[in-house]
């Protein structure tokens, strides 16, 4: 199948390059290309820090008389991202690398720095020992005893790794799981303790709670055993509120019109009956009889009266008031 975009030309067979003219260009031509940064760097203007990476629209051109074996040097030119500074930097074929010419400085460049170094006291060694026999000799034994230190070391570790080797690892762990074990029995038992001397606390104040209150228990108990020999009619007199036995004040139309209770002013004269005294009824008839006759008598002396009197001031029955009037009658005549 054939390629849709054909690269191929065709050159006819009386082609002749040497009779195409040739354009005259100048040697320093700039030629805008895009690239990336290659290192970090920062701008010596405004200090704003460019990455590895970061791309730029930059002008190339060729170095004029530098060249590292043949092979041509080229510059760029940038511009900073903030201030718009125009930064230089040009390419380093002898250490593969870039070479930070103007408008920047360069980030991380210890690692660079340092080989930089070795190589130069590599070869400023290399050009005593050409020169001074003498110095190959001193260098050879600075060699060759830092050669022995380094094997000493390298015993030391070696002697180390064997100890090592020689512990055993399983039983270290089985070692510190038994510890890990035993404390956390340690633990158990020590809070079962405190448990246990907690609940003791709380019980040994149960029992001085408990014992207090059976103390003071005795004393109503010891009241009903008093009470019980007194009259049961006195748990009501005992049970009533202090509100109703505290005497209330007189209302302002008692003090001037009087209480309205149902006793009279001469309730103190009536005495009552002794419930102790025994009565006989022979005994007590006489006495009436006795008063029934004389009253009778004065009676009937003063003025008759009708015998619904003596009926109603006696408290005896009708047959002994009957008998006292028959009695007062014949007395009379």
């Amino acid at each position: 199948m054939s390629e849709r975009k054909v690269l191929n030309k065709y050159y006819p067979p009386d082609f002749d390059p040497s009779k195409i003219p040739k354009l005259k260009l100048p040697k320093d031509r700039q030629y805008v290309v895009r690239l990336m940064a290659p290192f970090n760097m920062r701008c010596k203007t405004c200090g704003e820090y460019i990455y590895k990476g970061k791309k730029f629209n930059a002008r190339k051109e060729t170095v004029q008389n530098e060249t590292y074996l043949g092979l041509p040097i080229f510059r760029f030119y940038i511009k900073c991202t903030r201030c718009l500074a125009e930064i230089t930097f040009k390419t380093d074929p002898e250490n593969t690398d870039y070479f930070m010419e103007h408008g920047a400085t360069r980030n991380f460049q210890a690692e660079a720095l340092l080989e930089q170094e070795e190589k130069r006291l590599q070869k400023e060694r290399e050009d005593e020992e050409l020169n001074n026999p003498m110095k190959v000799l001193e260098n050879r034994t600075k060699d060759s005893k830092l050669e022995m230190e380094v094997l000493e070391n390298l015993q030391e570790l070696k002697e180390l790794n064997q100890r090592q080797a020689n512990v055993d690892f399983e039983g270290m762990l089985q070692k510190y799981q038994k510890f890990e074990e035993e404390q956390k029995q340690r633990q158990q038992e020590e809070d079962e303790q405190e448990t246990k001397s907690m609940l003791e606390i709380a019980q040994q104040k149960r029992i001085l709670d408990d014992s207090d209150s059976d103390e003071e228990v005795p004393k109503p108990v010891h009241n009903q055993k008093v009470r019980s020999t007194l009259k049961p009619t006195d748990i009501l007199s005992e049970q009533k509120p202090d509100h109703q036995n505290k005497k209330l004040k007189p209302e302002s139309w008692e003090r001037s019109v009087g209480t309205l209770s149902g006793k009279t002013r001469l309730s103190g004269l009536v005495v009552k009956k002794p419930s102790g005294m025994k009565v006989n009824p022979g005994k007590e008839t006489g006495k009436q009889e006795g008063c029934a006759t004389s009253n009778g008598a004065g009676d009937r002396n003063s003025a008759p009266g009708p015998p619904e009197r003596h009926s109603s001031a006696s408290g005896s029955s009708s047959l002994s008031l009957l008998g006292a009037y028959s009695d007062s009658e014949e007395s009379s005549e």
